[in-house]
């Protein structure tokens, strides 16, 4: 949800201060923009506490960052739609150390958002391509500069076929009504020894339908895991839905489709007829070619 002008204006001035587990504006509001910036906040999470010691709006969790990652887009996720939600700190650290990056491993994240998981896997040395379908989403990352290459798609519209290449580690808070298909889709731009580490709603243990209960059969056939995060982990983001990270390693001639399983099946040309996409074919047209390289 789109964060008014008002209310951005006051949650950037200089005077209004965000730190800890509180937001706090020191100066008079008329009230058009009070009501604003309240109900933004509370939507948020925060309740307004008006202690003469405190008076502020005080969040169950430290809003820093994740204030910074909204102002930054200038939206938010509402309670009342499927959203973004920021991946909070605790949960990239936790990813991070599942994910081995080092020094040059070349890296994707499918779903950037304003690169809550991409600005920490580069300070370790990451080499980082990265999607995200939200231009004002992609404007951020473009100005923090960390990422090799940030592409403006929607990541399901790409095809591993178009990109000359596999990622050693794939990282990804894909979007949880979509998350089975995000992954599946991701394995194609993996190595064959490459790791896959992505945030899924804790539905994925026990969604009966076929799509779900094929992913885990897939995943369990590759000795993938299933590691349930703490109940509150996505807290700070404005959601209380339950979440799991998924940590699963490819190998060549593994029951993975990745990367190099797509560059190696055959390429049955007399099958399709002439008004198939190039990719069908083996070939990376222009663009594509521009898009990755």
């Amino acid at each position: 949800m789109e964060i008014p002008s008002g209310v951005y204006d006051v949650l950037t001035d200089a005077r209004t201060v965000i730190a800890g587990d509180r937001v706090q504006i020191p100066f008079e509001l008329d009230r058009p923009t009070y009501e604003q910036v309240n109900k933004m906040l509370k939507e948020i999470g925060g309740r307004w506490d008006g202690r003469t010691a405190v008076r502020a709006h005080v969040f169950p969790f430290p809003v820093e960052d994740y204030m910074r990652a909204c102002l930054a887009t200038r939206e938010f996720p509402s309670r009342y739609e499927q959203g973004w939600y920021p991946t909070p700190t605790p949960v990239v650290d936790e990813m991070l150390a599942h994910a081995g990056i080092r020094e040059g491993v070349s890296v994707l994240e499918p779903s950037a958002g304003t690169g809550s998981i991409i600005a920490p896997v580069a300070e370790l040395g990451g080499v980082v391509d990265c999607v995200e379908i939200d231009e004002r989403r992609v404007r951020a990352l473009r100005e923090q500069g960390v990422a090799r290459r940030v592409l403006h798609e929607d990541f399901l519209d790409l095809d591993p076929l178009d990109c000359p290449h596999g990622y050693g580690r794939v990282l990804m808070n894909p979007p949880f009504a979509a998350a089975v298909q995000h992954v599946k889709h991701a394995l194609g731009f993996l190595d064959d020894d490459g790791t896959l580490v992505a945030v899924l709603p804790e539905s994925v243990m026990w969604h009966s339908d076929r799509a779900t209960i094929e992913f885990r059969e897939l995943i369990s056939l590759a000795e993938g895991t299933f590691a349930p995060l703490p109940d509150d982990s996505f807290a700070p983001s404005g959601t209380s839905v339950r979440t799991v990270l998924l940590v699963v390693d490819a190998e060549a001639g593994g029951p993975l489709p990745t990367h190099g399983w797509w560059q190696r099946q055959p390429r049955q040309l007399d099958l399709f007829a002439p008004t198939q996409p190039a990719f069908f074919l083996g070939l990376f047209t222009e663009s594509a070619c521009e898009n990755w390289l």
